[in-house]
C-alpha cells in the first residue's frame, strides 16, 4: 500500500515525544553529538513504520514524491550508499548518487565550491561521506537543506550508530528483555566494543549513542589503537579481551582500518587475532545470550571468527540453552529502515507538514 506525500507520522509513540519540530529540532543530522536522548530514542521509534514497510512485499510509500536527494560520497562505500539510495527510492524520491571519483574535485575543485554546486542544484536533501574529519560540517553551512553524515573521517557515523541501537532493541524486544520502557530497554545493558576504536567513527557515535541512552560501554584495544583520555566518554577501556568480555550482554566487533594508519599500529593480523579476535570460545566468557555485532566491512578470521559472524540463535556454549547470536545481517535490515526515518524527519519542514514549520528567533515553531 502506498501513502500519499502529505501523510502524517505514525500515532504509534504520539505523546511520548514533544509535538512536531520539537522531538527533532534540528536541521540536519551530523552526528550524535548534540541529541538528547529523548530525540535519538524519537528516530528510533520513527524508524518502526519503516521496519514493517521492508518487510511487505510492496515496499513504497511516497511521501518525499518530487524530492531530489544527492548522496555525495567522497570516500568509497558500498552498505552505506546503497542503503541510502534503496531509502530515498522507498521513500518515493528522486535519488542522485554522485562519486568523487567522476566528480569536479578530482579537477582540483574545492570542498566549499562543491557545496555550493550542489547547493545551487536546489537539492531537498544530501547525504555526505567524506574522508576528512569536519567537512560533513563545513558542507552543511554552506547549503540550504538538511544534510546527512554518512562518515567523516574519524569523527562520527550517525546512522550507524542509531541503526545499532534500533538492531539492538530488535533483538531485546525479540527476547522478551524489557526493551518496552521510555528508556528503550538500555539501563544498564553491558555493550563491549573491541577492535580499531582509535580510527573508528562507528565506535565514536555507538559510544556517544549508547551511553547517552543509559548503556554501560567497555571499549577494548591494543594500546595503540586506544585513543588517550577516552574515559572522559563514560566508557571503561580495556586492552584484556577476555576481561572486556565478563558479563557482556552485546559484543560489537571492529575492523583494523588500515587506510587511516600511518605507521605500525600491531605486529601483524595474526597477532591481532590471537589477541582480539572473536572466537566460540572468547564468546563464551560473555553472557550466554550475547548479542554479536559487526559494521561491515568484516574481516574473517582476524577480529571475528566465521562461525560466530554466522552464529544464528546458536547453542548456549555453557550449558546447551538458546544462546548467543549474531544480528550482522539484521543491522544491515535496520540500516536501511533507519535511514528512511532520517530522511522522512528532515523534510518535514520542506514538506510543510503541521508543527514542523520553521524556529523563529525564540526557538518557537512557525506553522
Amino acid at each position: 500500500m502506498t501513502a500519499s506525500a502529505s501523510s502524517q507520522p505514525p500515532s504509534s509513540h504520539l505523546g511520548r515525544y514533544p509535538a512536531g519540530a520539537a522531538a527533532f529540532p534540528h536541521p540536519g543530522l551530523l552526528g550524535i553529538a548534540g541529541l538528547a536522548p529523548h530525540e535519538i530514542l524519537f528516530l528510533l521509534d520513527e524508524a518502526e513504520q519503516w521496519v514493517e514497510l521492508n518487510r511487505q512485499p510492496q515496499k513504497r510509500d511516497d511521501r518525499l514524491a518530487g524530492l531530489t536527494i544527492i548522496n555525495a560520497f567522497f570516500e568509497n562505500s558500498t552498505r552505506t550508499l546503497l542503503s541510502f539510495e534503496i531509502a530515498g527510492k522507498r521513500l518515493g524520491a528522486d535519488v542522485v548518487n554522485m562519486h568523487a571519483a567522476t566528480s569536479s574535485v578530482k579537477k582540483g575543485e574545492t570542498l566549499i565550491d562543491t557545496a555550493m554546486t550542489l547547493n545551487a542544484m536546489r537539492a531537498d536533501a544530501i547525504v555526505i561521506r567524506h574522508a576528512s574529519s569536519g567537512a560533513v560540517r563545513l558542507i552543511a553551512g554552506k547549503v540550504d537543506c538538511p544534510v546527512l553524515n554518512a562518515g567523516d573521517g574519524q569523527h562520527e557515523h550517525p546512522t550507524q550508530a542509531l541503526l545499532d541501537a534500533l538492531t539492538i532493541r530488535h533483538a531485546l524486544r525479540a527476547r522478551g528483555d524489557g526493551a518496552n520502557g521510555d528508556g528503550g530497554g538500555f539501563t544498564g545493558l553491558v555493550v563491549t566494543i573491541c577492535g580499531d576504536i582509535l580510527h573508528s567513527r562507528v565506535a565514536r557515535s555507538n559510544i556517544l549513542a549508547l551511553t547517552a541512552l543509559g548503556a554501560n560501554v567497555r571499549v577494548c584495544a591494543p594500546p595503540a589503537l586506544m585513543p588517550e583520555g577516552i574515559e572522559a566518554m563514560r566508557v571503561t577501556p580495556f586492552h584484556d579481551f577476555n576481561a572486556a568480555l565478563d558479563g557482556a550482554d552485546v559484543v560489537m566487533m571492529l575492523r583494523l582500518q588500515q587506510e587511516r594508519m600511518e605507521g605500525q599500529f600491531i605486529p601483524s593480523p595474526r597477532e591481532f587475532r590471537h589477541l582480539y579476535g572473536l572466537t566460540l570460545d572468547r564468546l563464551s566468557r560473555a553472557k550466554p545470550n550475547a548479542l554479536v555485532m559487526h559494521p561491515g566491512p568484516m574481516n574473517r578470521g582476524v577480529e571475528i571468527d566465521s562461525n560466530v559472524a554466522d552464529l544464528v540463535n546458536g547453542a548456549d556454549l555453557v550449558n546447551g540453552q538458546e544462546g548467543a547470536r549474531s544480528l550482522i545481517t539484521t543491522q544491515v535490515e535496520m540500516g536501511v529502515a533507519i535511514r528512511m526515518a532520517c530522511l522522512d524527519v528532515l523534510t518535514r519542514r520542506a514538506r510543510k507538514l503541521p508543527g514542523w514549520g520553521t524556529p523563529d528567533s525564540s526557538g518557537e515553531i512557525r506553522a
